[in-house]
């Protein structure tokens, strides 16, 4: 028997001949950066993922574990890759208590699953997470990369709102961390090590997580400006204000376009809350906006203003973004890097988009396909935009981008001081190198 009809064998034996994939034409679709696994295993419980794991393990196979597959186009290029992990059939609401705000729900149902069984159960409750995607993204694919999005200014991320959560580790063992009571511990919170890991360490089955209710009401206000500098500064008298919208985000006059607005920058804010306060919010912040300079003023409702903020959640969608660039830095720099941003793409001949977490600083560039044919110039550019992020205290991770031009840049940008650590855990968990190998920060 051939090693890879022995691996299909046992597969099928831990979950059954109906889960496992082996067909070359459907395997392609989840090939990763352009590696083909041998297998697609589908568990339908915890005691088989167990059971998967301490197979590969013992058996020395690498394993990406996966959802939907809306991140697949980040991280590293996989060292090797034998068995894809689809988490889609664990996928149940385990616990939900709606007197205490709390729910545990597994790692394959997807955040709007979610949220639509929230909204229609009592008063109505929403965990407060909006990375992109949401329709397709998985709860565990969502904890294990530390998505967010836009609202992210209010509600914070998945650190500051998760209680707990359970895994499996790369020898099969299953574990869990934290729960719905938080108490203080000496040594690492795992929880928290294991939000944004990436799979390195475990594979997250099940998330225990506080929920917020619905807001009464909401509405989005946007300012449009012609002088960047004048629309930062009136991100910074908001920051530093009493108000506090959900969301405030500062982007260029392309992205703008690309969702139907005008102006050569917008800056679009987020308000909910009790109906009162919300029209309040709105014309404090635009008259702000007025005396900073702004040229025009417009407040969504209702519909449009859903609509609106899922189309800049999913703005790579929309403008076909074939390389997502998202950098970090001071908050009060935000509108500075923006404009070097900008400045350098156009030296460079290479189109890009830019929406800004101007509450977080945090920038997202968006790349379209022409610009990723220039190879070298964005490689150069690539760089740039990373020293500007590492000299004013952050980074640059590549969220999506082509297998080629990850061959060309470090897609979690410069060095990390947290990487030593994390290599340390992860000999400790995963001598084999089982889970992701190659993928994660530092070729982990």
């Amino acid at each position: 028997m051939s090693n890879v009809n022995q691996l299909a064998s046992a597969l099928k034996e831990i979950v059954g001949e109906a889960n496992v994939i082996q067909d070359p034409d459907r395997m392609k679709a989840y090939a990763v950066d352009g590696m083909t696994p041998k297998a697609v295993v589908n568990p339908g419980s915890v005691v088989e993922l167990s059971k998967l794991l301490a197979y590969a393990n013992s058996e020395k196979l690498a394993v990406v574990p996966r959802g939907n597959g809306t991140k697949m186009a980040q991280g590293g290029i996989p060292r090797k890759l034998d068995v894809v992990l689809s988490l889609l059939r664990i996928n149940r609401i385990t616990e939900h208590d709606v007197p205490n705000l709390s729910l545990s729900v597994e790692a394959g149902m997807t955040l709007a699953a979610v949220q639509e069984k929230l909204a229609g159960t009592g008063k109505g409750s929403f965990l407060p997470l909006d990375p992109p995607y949401t329709d397709k993204a998985t709860i565990g694919g969502i904890i294990a990369t530390n998505g967010s999005g836009p609202r992210r200014y209010l509600y914070n991320t998945a650190r500051d709102l998760l209680l707990g959560l359970k895994a499996v580790f790369p020898n099969g063992d299953i574990v869990a961390f934290g729960g719905k009571t938080v108490k203080n511990v000496s040594g690492y919170d795992m929880t928290k090590l294991m939000i944004g890991s990436w799979g390195a360490l475990g594979v997250i089955t099940e998330i225990t997580t506080k929920l917020l209710p619905l807001p009464e009401a909401s509405a989005t206000l946007m300012v449009s400006f012609e002088d960047l500098g004048k629309a930062g500064s009136l991100t910074r008298k908001v920051l530093h204000s009493s108000l506090l919208p959900s969301a405030m985000e500062l982007m260029d006059g392309k992205a703008a376009s690309q969702l139907g607005e005008e102006g050569k920058y917008l800056v679009a804010f987020s308000l909910e809350g009790v109906g009162e306060a919300v029209e309040r919010q709105v014309a404090e912040i635009g008259e702000m906006g007025k005396k900073e300079g702004g040229i025009d003023a417009k407040v969504l409702k209702g519909r449009e203003d859903r609509i609106f903020w899922m189309r800049v959640r999913d703005f790579a969608l929309a403008s076909k973004s074939h390389v997502i660039l998202k950098s970090n830095f001071v908050i009060s720099k935000q509108a500075d890097i923006l404009g070097n941003y900008e400045n350098w793409a156009q030296a460079a001949g290479i189109d890009c988009a830019f929406i800004g977490h101007a509450g977080n600083g945090i920038l997202t560039t968006y790349i379209p396909e022409n610009g990723v044919a220039k190879t070298d110039p964005l490689v150069d550019l690539i760089g740039k935009f990373t020293a500007e992020a590492v000299k004013n205290d952050g980074n640059l991770v590549a969220e999506s981008c082509p297998t080629e031009l990850k061959a060309k840049i470090d897609v979690w940008g410069g060095p990390r001081t947290d990487v030593v650590v994390m290599r340390r855990l992860k000999e400790k968990v995963d001598p084999v190198g089982v889970l992701n190998p190659g993928r994660f920060v530092g070729g982990l």
